[in-house]
């Protein structure tokens, strides 16, 4: 059964020329592991799934599901902007050992909110494993409504969660408010993660965690046990490095970030492009001031 609390980690994907580096993404999911992570969430948009060849796709949830070795449950990105394909998507990563599937609303088209509950219908019925809607008006160009989402989740016991990342608490307290038992709510934004918690949610599928897995696991972790005030301390630690992490399109930063762990290269596949050099000193030093600690 999908646990869907804490800290789940929107991983990168690393690339080296023209391929996925398969090495160096065992060695993101082993820091993950070894940092407290609760979750691994490969192939969303952190992970550049949208420029993933089908192939390169299966091939990188497989080293993640491999690597991770049922430690941490794998929950990966498996939505398109269309149905069948989204169906077909998701018939095939059912079969490779994953946990979950993280269902984004379908981009670019803008469908209506009846669209919405026919499109993520279909890929429930799809699979018997646990299914969380992910709605992030930011990219798809439409937002999900309470409404919706509570339908989805009142139809189809495998619809367990969603990930919000509306930048809206009361959209968030309004699905908290509705939602059956056992249906979560885990934050899509990351300086909205404890502000989100405090009105209901789990915790957070989050892009910080990739280099400060440890302390978003810790923020979230002190939250559920009613240690609010430390909570709220380890947040404002690690605001300035959110707010860094995002001075350009994710995942952009962070996977500069990472490099900087020494996990594998910066390098983005286009049409991102590599973080400006003029951005860098920046983000190192809100790395250092977080407490993460940079190889010498």
């Amino acid at each position: 059964m999908l646990k869907l609390e804490g800290c789940f980690t929107a991983i990168i994907t690393p690339f080296k020329g023209d391929r996925p580096d398969l090495d160096a993404l065992r060695r993101v999911v082993r820091f993950q592991i070894k940092n407290g992570a609760d979750g691994l969430v490969p192939c969303g948009s952190t992970g550049e799934a949208a420029t993933l060849s089908p192939e390169e796709y299966l091939e990188v949830i497989k080293a993640v599901v491999e690597e991770a070795k049922g430690r941490l449950p794998v929950m990966p990105g498996a939505g398109t902007n269309s149905t069948a394909k989204s169906v077909e998507m998701v018939k095939k990563v059912s079969a490779l050992g994953v946990d979950g599937l993280l269902a984004i609303v379908p981009y670019y088209n803008k469908p209506t909110q009846e669209g919405m509950k026919a499109h993520f219908g279909e890929m429930a019925r799809a699979t018997r494993l646990p299914l969380v809607l992910y709605n992030i008006p930011g990219r798809t160009g439409v937002n999900m409504l309470p409404a919706t989402a509570l339908a989805l989740a009142g139809e189809f016991s495998n619809i367990v969660g969603i990930k919000e990342a509306s930048g809206n608490l009361d959209q968030v307290s309004e699905i908290v408010n509705g939602a059956p038992k056992g249906f979560a709510v885990m934050s899509g934004d990351d300086s909205l993660t404890l502000p989100m918690m405090s009105v209901g949610a789990k915790g957070a599928i989050s892009v910080v965690s990739n280099i400060a897995p440890a302390q978003v696991s810790r923020m979230c972790g002190l939250f559920r046990e009613g240690r609010a005030d430390e909570a709220a301390e380890m947040h404002h630690r690690l605001f300035p490095l959110v707010k860094n992490l995002f001075v350009e399109t994710n995942p952009i930063p962070v996977k500069y970030a990472v490099s900087l762990l020494g996990l594998c290269g910066p390098e983005p596949r286009l049409p991102l492009t590599p973080f400006p050099q003029k951005l860098r000193s920046g983000l190192r030093a809100a790395m250092v001031k977080a407490g993460i600690k940079l190889p010498s």
